[in-house]
């Protein structure tokens, strides 16, 4: 089992920030009107980035390895939001537009339904149940001496 991890830090306000494996830094916040900046990806939104890259990552290696003219691709998810709080999300709607060349609509179909059932780590994952637990430490700020 290989274990991955992601780590996010607050930067005031309900900002929090994150460094991937790769370097690359990205910032959570929220709605002005729920007491944030907007600076940043709303966390929920980076859900559906997720399952875009995710299920687009394997598309296109399938597509390539059946030697589709593929030229591109956009992938959009919508989900739609409870209206209680928590507002969690309920359903996902995931569009394929490829662009291409004598692409074969069949191809097309099995390259999708293999990314998201045997796959996409993400879109599998949302399928099933998945076990999470929590723990709390505590990191005493020890004031400076003067």
């Amino acid at each position: 089992m290989t274990t991955i991890t992601g780590t996010m830090r607050w930067g005031g306000g309900v900002k929090f920030s994150g460094t991937s494996t790769f370097g690359h830094t990205i910032t959570t916040d929220i709605a002005k009107s729920a007491g944030g900046e907007e600076s940043g990806f709303r966390p929920t939104e980076l859900l559906l980035y997720a399952i875009a890259g995710c299920t687009g990552v394997d598309v296109v290696r399938i597509l390539q390895k059946q030697r589709q003219d593929l030229t591109g691709l956009e992938i959009e998810v919508t989900a739609q939001q409870s209206e209680n709080s928590p507002a969690y999300l309920e359903a996902f709607n995931v569009i394929y537009r490829f662009t291409g060349n004598n692409l074969d609509h069949s191809k097309l179909q099995r390259a999708v339904e293999l990314s998201e059932s045997k796959y996409c780590s993400v879109s599998i994952t949302l399928r099933k149940p998945v076990k999470v637990s929590t723990a709390i430490e505590i990191v005493e700020q020890i004031p400076e001496s003067k």
